[in-house]
């Protein structure tokens, strides 16, 4: 019985800043000159140009901004407490109307269909959550179940969609949506860690959604039909990328050698995987890498040999949205279905990195709208 993802959509905070921007006010907080070129190279290599944020003012000068300058002109954020206070209120209206907009534009599903709601989010905290906000806004079934994943990081969407397929062969008329929603911004630390400097030359905010069921998708719709998911683990990269809570939000440690690590492991994790289910690497046309950085799609491609369209999705998402952590690889293969192609499917490979180090792959075939099932 296949499963399929049968529609996704995604939504944007209301404020953006370009890359340009957010480099010139980095360095304006910065305390030397030494940190001043470190970030002008961070930003300018990031492959992004524009981002999300919840937040409307960053400036640290006037009565509503997120950072405050203290005595001695010290910059400083709020704390923890007040950061989850926004995730909870901005987190409740995206995904409400996020839900609203993936079942408004589909052809077959609407609220009371829905059976089973999944959230996965891990830069806030708060319950009720969106899932119960979904639910009930949205007047689905009392006795629509709800799931959280919480913590996981950048790869959490994967394991959503495993899950969501579960329920989906477990009942045959389950249906299923999934939400990705991350609010990095609100994380975001001035301190003169490099680790910070790095997260904060990267993340943003945005949320993404799917529907997943066994039923067939509608005449004329794009939709992924679910081969199989792997799991990997690099152990060498445990205190290379970890997220704990602090007092000043949410700490990152993410170092520049994650790349590497990705690159010298990526092949060793793909082809077992891929050929535990028949396929080889050669088997797959396009790539959905989540875009945490250029680099780490650059490392991708090297250790694949992959061609430059093979990863064009991951790119484009990285430069217009940046790394918006969980969504990210969501807003990769919503671009992908929705692309003009040739042929009528292909077989693509998502795949997203998190802390451990932690990687999660999916092999989807794509099925294009209009062609036959």
């Amino acid at each position: 019985m296949p499963v399929w993802v049968h529609r996704i959509e995604t939504i944007l905070p209301e404020f953006s800043f370009s890359q340009e921007h957010a480099c010139l006010k980095m360095q304006e907080w910065a305390k030397d000159d030494r940190t001043r070129r470190i970030l002008r190279v961070l930003y300018r290599q990031s492959g992004i140009e524009r981002r999300h944020s919840v937040i409307a003012d960053f400036d640290g000068n006037s009565e509503g901004s997120f950072f405050k300058t203290g005595p001695g002109g010290v910059l400083q954020g709020p704390g923890t407490g007040a950061r989850n206070e926004i995730f909870a209120r901005e987190s409740k209206a995206m995904s409400v109307a996020l839900a609203g907009k993936i079942l408004d534009r589909s052809a077959v599903f609407g609220p009371g269909d829905i059976t089973h709601v999944v959230t996965a989010s891990c830069t806030g905290f708060c319950n009720p959550g969106p899932d119960y906000h979904i639910v009930r806004e949205l007047g689905m079934n009392r006795s629509t179940e709800r799931y959280h994943l919480g913590f996981m990081g950048c790869y959490a969407a994967l394991p959503a969609l495993r899950m969501a397929a579960a329920f989906c062969k477990a009942r045959p008329d389950a249906v299923v949506l999934v939400m990705c929603i991350e609010l990095c911004s609100l994380h975001i630390q001035v301190n003169g860690n490099e680790d910070s400097q790095l997260a904060n030359s990267l993340f943003a905010d945005g949320a993404a959604a799917a529907i997943v069921s066994a039923r067939d998708p509608a005449p004329g719709q794009g939709a992924f039909r679910i081969e199989e998911f792997r799991s990997a683990i690099v152990p060498d990269g445990e205190a290379d990328m970890a997220w704990s809570i602090g007092d000043r939000g949410f700490d990152i440690t993410l170092s520049s050698y994650v790349p590497r690590l990705i690159g010298a492991s990526i092949r060793g994790i793909v082809e077992p995987s891929l050929g535990a289910g028949g396929y080889a690497v050669a088997d797959v046309g396009t790539w959905a890498v989540h875009p945490g950085g250029r680099a780490i799609i650059d490392q991708v491609q090297s250790g694949l040999s992959l061609r430059p369209e093979q990863v064009a999705e991951s790119r484009e998402v990285l430069r217009s949205y940046g790394n918006m952590s969980s969504p990210s690889v969501l807003f990769v293969l919503k671009e992908i279905l929705e692309r003009p192609s040739g042929s009528d499917s292909e077989t693509v490979c998502a795949m997203a990195f998190g802390p451990g180090l932690t990687a999660e792959l999916a092999l989807l075939e794509a099925v294009r709208a209009g062609a036959g099932r």
